[in-house]
C-alpha cells in the first residue's frame, strides 16, 4: 500500500481541543467512569416543538431534495426579517447566504478572501477555528491579547497598534467564546472609529451566541453601531445556539453581494448547500415564538451565577462572571507549579483540566487552546445538579494539589 503524504495545509491544523476533550469524555464513560462532560459548547435543551414538528412536516412533504445553494427562499426571507427585526439591518436576498453551520460561513469567507501574507487580527482568547482557518488559508493570525482587566474585549488602541498595509479582516465574536465578554455600542463604536482610518479591512462579526446575554444587557452587532462599515462587514450567525439546534447545521451570514458570491462559489464546491430539512426547521425557529429564547437565557443566566460562585471559592482560581454566552474561564494562575497527590507535576493548564479530567471526572479544555493561558473554559450548558457536583469536585482537586 502506498504511503500517505497529507498535504501541507493539513499540516498547518489541528483537530478541534474542544473535540478531543468530549471524545476523551466518552471514551472515559465507556470505561464505566463517571465523567461530567463541560467540555461542549453545546445546549443541553431539546428545541421546542414546532421547530421538531416543522422538520417533521418538511420531511413528510417532501422537502428531501437539493435546495438552492444559497439558501431556500423561506430560509432567506426569514433571515432577512430577523437581521432587521433584531438588529436594525437591510439586506437583499443577494447579500444572504445560509451554510452548513455558522463554522462554514466563517471558512468560506477566509478561503474566498484571505491568501498568503494577509493578516487577520483576533482577539485573544479566541474561538479555537479562528485561527485554524486562517491558518489553512496561507493567511497571518495577528492575535491580541485581551486580559481581564479589559473585560477580555478588544480596545481601538490595541487595534490600532496592531493594523498594518496587509491587515485584510478584524474578526470579533460578541458575545464570546470562550470568555463570556460583551461588546457594548460604545465599544464598537471605538473600534468603529479606528476602522473607518483604514478602508483595506473587513469585518467579520460571529454573534451566535447574540441573544444568550446577562444582567439585562443587549448585544450589539458593529454593522448596525456603524452603518457606514456594513459595505465592508459580514455578520454572522446561526440557530444552533440560540434555540438548541446545534445537529441542525444551519448558520447564515448577510453581507456584500459581491463577498456572499464569491462565498458561495466556495460552498458550491463543498457542501454545494445546507440541510434542506435543517433549513426548514430553522425557519420555524427564526418565525415562531421566542419564548423557548428567554427560558433558556435565564437558566443559563442562573446557572452561570453557581459555577461562577462555586470557582470563586476554589483555591487557586480567580473567575470574572461572564456577561454572555455559556463559559466561564477562570484564572487558574493559582494552581501552576503544584503537584498532584499522584506525583504528577501541574506546569500549564492542559496539565490541570487533564488531571481534572482523569483522577476527578471533570472534563475541561484548557486556555491554550483560546491562545490565553493559564485558564481554563467551563460549559455550563449542563444541569445545575450536574455543574454543582463538578464545581464541588474542582474544589477538592484544588484542594488536594501540593504547593512546591
Amino acid at each position: 500500500m502506498a504511503k500517505l503524504k497529507p498535504a501541507a495545509r493539513v499540516g498547518r491544523i489541528s483537530t478541534s481541543p474542544s473535540a478531543i476533550a468530549s471524545q476523551r469524555a466518552r471514551e472515559l464513560r465507556a470505561q464505566g467512569q463517571d465523567i461530567l462532560a463541560l467540555s461542549s459548547g453545546e445546549p443541553d435543551f431539546q428545541p421546542p416543538a414546532h421547530i421538531i414538528n416543522a422538520a417533521h412536516k418538511a420531511m413528510l412533504d417532501g422537502q428531501t431534495k437539493y435546495t438552492t445553494m444559497s439558501g431556500t427562499p423561506e430560509l432567506k426571507s426569514a433571515v432577512r426579517d430577523k437581521f432587521l427585526r433584531v438588529n436594525g439591518l437591510d439586506y437583499s436576498n443577494d447579500e444572504i447566504i445560509v451554510s452548513t453551520g455558522a463554522k462554514q460561513v466563517i471558512f468560506n469567507a477566509v478561503m474566498a478572501s484571505v491568501e498568503k501574507g494577509d493578516e487577520v487580527i483576533v482577539p485573544a482568547p479566541y474561538w479555537i477555528a479562528y485561527q485554524q482557518i486562517i491558518q489553512l488559508a496561507n493567511g497571518i493570525t495577528k492575535i491580541i491579547h485581551c486580559g481581564a482587566e479589559t473585560g477580555f474585549k478588544l480596545s481601538a488602541q490595541a487595534l490600532e497598534d496592531t493594523i498594518t498595509p496587509n491587515t485584510r479582516w478584524l474578526m470579533l465574536n460578541s458575545p464570546s467564546n470562550p470568555s463570556g465578554a460583551v461588546y457594548s455600542e460604545a465599544d464598537l463604536k471605538a473600534l468603529a472609529d479606528v476602522l473607518r482610518a483604514h478602508p483595506q479591512i473587513w469585518i467579520l462579526t460571529d454573534d451566535i451566541y447574540e441573544h444568550i446575554v446577562f444582567d439585562d444587557r443587549k448585544a450589539a452587532t458593529i454593522a448596525a453601531v456603524a452603518p457606514d462599515l456594513k459595505d465592508r462587514t459580514l455578520t454572522v450567525n446561526g440557530v444552533s445556539k440560540t434555540y438548541a439546534m446545534t445537529g441542525f447545521r444551519i448558520g447564515y451570514a448577510g453581507g456584500p453581494k459581491a463577498l456572499i458570491a464569491e462565498m458561495l462559489k466556495m460552498q458550491s464546491q463543498s457542501t454545494s448547500g445546507a440541510s434542506s430539512v435543517g433549513q426548514a426547521a430553522a425557519v420555524a425557529a427564526l418565525t415562531g415564538p421566542q419564548d423557548f429564547v428567554e427560558m433558556c437565557r435565564n437558566a443559563y443566566q442562573e446557572r452561570r451565577d453557581l459555577i461562577v460562585s462555586m470557582l470563586n471559592q476554589t483555591t487557586g482560581l480567580t473567575c470574572r462572571s461572564p456577561e454572555g454566552a455559556f463559559y466561564a474561564f477562570p484564572d487558574c494562575s493559582g494552581l501552576i507549579g503544584t503537584t498532584t497527590p499522584g506525583g504528577k507535576n501541574i506546569e500549564n493548564d492542559r496539565d490541570l483540566v487533564m488531571h481534572l479530567m482523569d483522577d476527578h471526572g471533570v472534563a475541561l479544555v484548557h486556555g491554550a487552546a483560546y491562545g490565553f493561558s493559564p485558564h481554563f473554559r467551563v460549559s455550563f450548558a449542563a444541569s445545575m445538579e450536574d455543574l454543582e457536583e463538578a464545581g464541588q469536585r474542582i474544589q477538592n482537586a484544588a484542594n488536594a494539589l501540593i504547593k512546591s
